[in-house]
């Protein structure tokens, strides 16, 4: 089981609780996105992934995720 599938069987409230928290939405996404990486298509999720890191995309790349947890129930680009 992947970290990036653990997330999404988080409950809702959950996921959207730990993307609302700016540092820890920094590092959940961070987290995720390596998961993702690993076990999905690779070159997206690296592209993403090092957009993740750099901390100003990061924690906007987060709010974006947020909105899309609210929406789809799922991370942008997963």
């Amino acid at each position: 089981m992947s970290i990036n599938s653990g997330f999404q069987k988080l409950p809702r409230l959950v996921q959207i609780i730990l993307l609302l928290i700016p540092f820890v939405n920094w590092v959940t996404e961070i987290v995720v996105r390596c998961s993702a990486a690993l076990h999905g298509k690779a070159l997206k999720q690296i592209i993403v992934l090092i957009l993740a890191i750099i901390p100003i995309t990061g924690v906007l790349l987060g709010w974006i995720d947020l909105f899309s947890c609210l929406i789809q129930k799922k991370l942008i680009l997963t």
